[in-house]
């Protein structure tokens, strides 16, 4: 394959090479147990609280705020297991969305049928939730509400602010699955309300198998993991100290550059957008137009099949997904395109782009090229 464009950075991204640097002493000589009191040990609980006090700074979070995991879907299961699971919890119901990664939304519906109860609060034609429809579903005994940054398909941002104040006037937590959003657009999750947020190092230039859960002060939960007394009692296991560090030098890349980043992707995506829209017909894009991620753009194409383009870029060098890539395996349609009301024809021809800081006009130039190619190819052989 002589080219290879990548648009897929909402599934992971490239480690940054600053990032792979500060992870190669960790994987070699400096390979100490940050629980040991001996010099390599405490060389690499150091490393810990450096990379503790970046990822902190990212979020506009406390250092002691900050528990590393082993990446976004633990951090959300360990949110949601502890509100709602039985025990001495009498308030077992919660309100989400019914366009959350399913992270979430599998999780509840384990949580379902071992007593919870769940609400589930569905979008408009855009991906975006009203306030209005979450405060309709609190109850006496709410004990979570937990909505999505950013939506991972079709990238449109939700009204967190909002909902963050919500919560605070009914004394309800607030949980987020920031994947998506964390090191991609500025994060304060004081300003926000927000009591618990979920994140993954691999979708900001970090390592893969690491990731954090902010918990606010005052509203720790209870142990997830149990063993030893790693992350304060409340994580057992020895810590990955190698993605830590990754994870703290990805989340201080992300500090430095991410206005400038922003507004270069921010220009890539809608230049992709409006070529695409005046390049092809029968194509509708997916998700809000303004309130949506600097980086993702999600088309749907009538009259073809998602995965039959996506096999065709990927002889072209272009890797592109048809959903989210923890689905790809499923046959199932989106339930996010579903959910916004995508008609049928059009959700089986989705496609979702999402863009990076190395993405280059030429580089769009020839998605769109090759995007109109195979779109006429596609028909053609429908109509055929």
């Amino acid at each position: 394959m002589e080219r290879q464009i990548y648009l897929d950075h909402a599934a992971t991204t490239q480690p940054a090479p600053e990032v792979v640097q500060q992870m190669l002493p960790w994987l070699s000589g400096r390979y100490g147990n940050p629980s040991a009191r001996y010099r390599l040990g405490q060389e690499a609980g150091r490393c810990i609280a450096e990379a503790r006090k970046q990822v902190a700074a990212l979020i506009g979070a406390d250092a002691e705020e900050m528990y590393f995991t082993s990446g976004g879907t633990e951090s959300d299961n360990w949110v949601l297991r502890s509100c709602l699971s039985g025990g001495t919890n009498e308030k077992r119901h919660m309100i989400t969305t019914g366009i959350e990664h399913h992270a979430i939304l599998n999780t509840c519906a384990r949580l379902e049928k071992e007593g919870a109860q769940v609400s589930y609060v569905m979008p408009d034609g855009e991906g975006r939730v009203d306030v209005r429809d979450i405060e309709r579903e609190i109850r006496e005994d709410t004990a979570l509400i937990s909505v999505m940054y950013a939506n991972n398909e079709i990238g449109t941002l939700e009204p967190v602010r909002e909902i963050g104040l919500l919560a605070a006037e009914y004394g309800i937590p607030f949980h987020t699955d920031a994947v998506q959003a964390v090191g991609h657009v500025p994060i304060n999750v004081k300003d926000l309300g927000i009591t618990w947020l979920s994140a993954s190092a691999h979708k900001f230039h970090g390592p893969k198998g690491c990731g954090f859960l902010y918990m606010r002060k005052g509203h720790e939960l209870p142990s997830f993991l149990h063993g030893g007394a790693q992350e304060k009692g409340l994580r057992a296991g020895t810590e990955n100290v190698a993605g830590i560090a990754g994870m703290g030098a990805a989340a201080r890349l992300c500090m430095a550059h991410m206005s400038g980043d922003m507004a270069y992707v921010r220009g890539q995506r809608d230049y992709l957008i409006r070529g695409v829209e005046s390049a092809i017909s029968g194509v509708r894009l997916n998700g809000h137009r303004r309130m949506r991620l600097p980086n993702n753009v999600n088309f749907s194409f009538s009259g073809l099949e998602g995965a039959a383009l996506l096999l065709l870029l990927d002889q072209d060098g272009i890797c592109v997904s048809s959903g989210a890539a923890c689905n790809a395996s499923l046959e199932k349609g989106s339930h996010v395109l579903e959910a916004i009301g995508v008609p049928e024809e059009y959700q089986r021809g989705a496609v979702r782009m999402t863009l990076g800081p190395e993405t280059t006009r030429e580089e769009l130039d020839y998605v769109i090229e090759r995007l109109k190619a195979h779109v006429m190819q596609l028909r053609e052989l429908k109509n055929a």
